[in-house]
């Protein structure tokens, strides 16, 4: 079964995003922040992750460097509703920094869906 870790410290979000990805059939862990999403995903690697970028304790940005410094080959999609630079800058910032695929806030289950086969489907380079 395809595991996916879903880090986000808005738990309506994090639950809606789960709730989704369960009724899909994938098995889904949970994250309230990227420091507890990074040491899951240390202890119980997933085959993908998808973490909002801002966030207390560690935000996306640097929860992305390092998962992709310790695991170059994880799969990630970042998800960002903006904050002060808005949220194409942060999800620009997330795809140099290693993520496969970025979806700004809100977005519908379709949009998650496809997003979440595409990173899947695809190679990491």
């Amino acid at each position: 079964m395809i595991k996916i870790l879903v880090i986000d410290d808005d738990p309506n979000v994090r639950q809606m995003i789960c709730r989704m990805l369960e009724r899909e059939g994938y098995e889904v862990e949970s994250a309230a922040n990227g420091r507890e999403g990074f040491e899951k995903f240390q202890a119980c690697p997933a085959d993908l992750v998808i973490t909002d970028i801002i966030m207390p304790e560690q935000e996306g940005i640097e929860t992305i460097r390092l998962l992709k410094a310790d695991h170059p080959d994880c799969r990630i999609i970042a998800i960002s509703g903006g904050g002060r630079m808005g949220p194409s800058d942060y999800l620009s910032m997330a795809k140099l920094l290693g993520a496969s695929l970025t979806i700004s806030k809100p977005f519908d289950r379709m949009q998650l869906l496809s997003s979440v086969k595409q990173a899947l489907s695809e190679s990491v380079a």
